[in-house]
């Protein structure tokens, strides 16, 4: 049974990662991006930013709302001392939440154990933020490759594997999001979680990905602490729908 669009774009808004990262951003995007998360229907779950901006973000936000950045990002080379030199960048700032790039070139190329190494020293450093390891499932292609991809972060003890950079041309698909979806039930951690990240810009779009987290985690796992959406333009259409305005009009205000 489908999800009502008012009730998917409540719960899309609280579990939203409303996000920026553009090569130009400035202080002043920042600004209006945390100005953003403050909504008239609720604050998002988190936004994601460049290092360089989290102690902007996080002084311009309240407790309840995190603030993720991004570290070996967006290429996701195996290079661990740039990846932990990011975290505590992160750290350092006050940041809550840390997205890392799994090195998917290098498990490409048959490099499981480099890459699970990878992983491990990104989350011993990360603790205690939140870690979400994102596997860029558009250029793994192979249901093998995400299936192995998503284990391996899990293995780590990642908090959520996450589909997407949202710089690859293939982003967040249907057919990626239910290997790694089913990859976190059968793994038996009741605490990991998913995100959808990139090309996600509709309530209706979103409403797919939350009706695939049902099928596979529980309608209890609907919650920003198990599932969260990468998104930029997806606030305009939830706010439009929340609002009963054209979408039009709610991205005019931006």
């Amino acid at each position: 049974m489908r999800m009502d669009l008012h009730a998917a774009a409540r719960q899309a808004l609280a579990c939203l990662d409303l996000t920026s990262l553009n090569e130009a951003d400035s202080a002043a995007d920042i600004e209006a991006l945390c100005r953003r998360a403050q909504t008239e229907f609720g604050p998002v779950a988190a936004v994601c930013v460049w290092p360089r901006f989290v102690a902007q973000a996080r002084a311009s936000l309240p407790a309840s709302i995190k603030v993720a950045a991004v570290a070996n990002f967006p290429d996701g080379a195996l290079d661990l001392p740039r990846a932990l030199a990011d975290v505590q960048t992160i750290a350092a700032a006050g940041g809550d939440e840390v997205d890392v790039v799994l090195p998917y070139r290098a498990l490409m190329a048959g490099q499981a154990a480099e890459v699970a190494e990878f992983l491990a020293e990104v989350r011993h450093a990360s603790r205690p933020l939140t870690l979400k390891v994102i596997i860029e499932s558009g250029e793994l292609r192979t249901t093998e490759l995400i299936a192995e991809a998503t284990r391996l972060a899990l293995m780590a003890g990642t908090d959520f594997v996450k589909t997407s950079t949202g710089k690859s041309s293939v982003s967040a698909t249907p057919q990626a999001a239910a290997v790694m979806l089913g990859e976190i039930a059968t793994s038996g951690l009741s605490h990991a979680g998913f995100k959808a990240s990139g090309g996600i810009r509709t309530v209706a779009e979103a409403e797919a990905y939350l009706q695939l987290a049902a099928d596979k985690l529980g309608t209890a796992a609907l919650t920003p602490q198990r599932l969260r959406f990468g998104a930029s333009g997806l606030l305009n259409d939830i706010l439009a729908t929340l609002s009963g305005q054209p979408p039009a009009l709610i991205t005019s205000a931006y």
